[in-house]
């Protein structure tokens, strides 16, 4: 059974039903935590009298504090057709989003005062749980080596910043643009780590569904994209993977017939043009809109819990 670990304001502790059981130690590091910390949370779920806090008395922190966030673009079939892209492309869209970005699974996302087009992006994020320092090749069977939790993340995105400025790093990594968390979702062996693609991904905006999609539409898979990116970067252990996001975002390209004459205008009005009807939709995030995500398989094994963030 996986082990769902949690940060909070007096330390670390392991979630067992609506409780958190503290753990013992000070772990000052992400390997730590993966290492010492889940043999501890062993331990002190093996003890049925140990001393437990109210889950809904705990405010979850971020749970991956100073590691380098990895994120994989337009990575799930109904994501791409929504965005008029070819499932069928030949290559892997890979780029990073700032550390400072993270926040708590509870905290609000606060909209810069220039930002018109807030949109939203459930994905699952894998946790690195072992040094890359050199190209390597990561297979279905040996993706249990490389995977040190999961966890849920919402890769906050100011459109109109990321697009008409082509700046996909500016664009997202705002500060309070990645709530990850509550929890790291720590499997215990290779059967549940295969389970990946099991996983249901959803977001909702004020109580309407917008996204309800499972981790096995991604087009590039974990262990293909731990394979490429480790030709490019280092990775320590706890450094995440945002793996992309299915449909249902608010962002929505215009027609076929609407981009071709678009191509013909001069490049600002293009971009102003676009800014101007993609703030007529209702679906963008507004202050005061709850945002509530989620991750975990159908029948509730493996469960990354549930961010409630305010949008402000």
């Amino acid at each position: 059974m996986s082990i769902n670990l949690i940060r909070y304001s007096d330390g670390w502790g392991v979630v067992r039903r609506a409780e958190v059981l503290p753990l013992p130690g000070n772990y000052t590091s992400t390997t730590e935590v993966l290492t010492e910390g889940v043999k501890a949370a062993r331990d002190v779920l093996a003890k049925p009298m140990a001393s437990a806090i109210p889950l809904a008395d705990v405010t979850p922190l971020n749970p991956l504090p100073g590691v380098k966030v990895f994120c994989q673009g337009a990575n799930y079939r109904s994501h791409m057709i929504e965005s008029g892209m070819d499932p069928a492309r030949a290559f892997n869209m890979l780029f990073t989003k700032s550390t400072a970005s993270m926040s708590g699974a509870d905290d609000d996302i606060v909209t810069p005062s220039h930002v018109q087009l807030l949109d939203y992006e459930v994905e699952l994020g894998i946790v690195v749980g072992k040094p890359i320092t050199e190209p390597v090749t990561v297979t279905a069977e040996t993706l249990a080596e490389y995977v040190g939790a999961f966890v849920v993340a919402n890769d906050v995105s100011a459109r109109d910043i990321q697009l008409p400025q082509g700046q996909w790093y500016k664009g997202k990594s705002y500060r309070t643009f990645c709530p990850v968390g509550p929890y790291l979702c720590v499997p215990e062996n290779a059967d549940e780590v295969a389970r990946w693609s099991e996983l249901r991904l959803t977001l909702a905006v004020n109580g309407k569904q917008r996204q309800d999609a499972l981790a096995g539409d991604m087009v590039f898979k974990p262990a293909d994209t731990l394979t490429e990116f480790s030709q490019l970067e280092t990775f320590e252990v706890g450094d995440v993977i945002l793996t992309g996001t299915p449909g249902g975002v608010a962002l929505q390209p215009p027609k076929a017939i609407a981009q071709k004459i678009a191509g013909l205008l001069p490049e600002d009005t293009k971009w102003q043009l676009f800014v101007k009807a993609q703030a007529k939709s209702s679906a963008y995030l507004k202050p005061g809109d709850q945002v509530v995500t989620s991750i975990r398989t159908d029948d509730g094994a493996l469960d990354l819990g549930i961010q409630h963030n305010t949008v402000r």
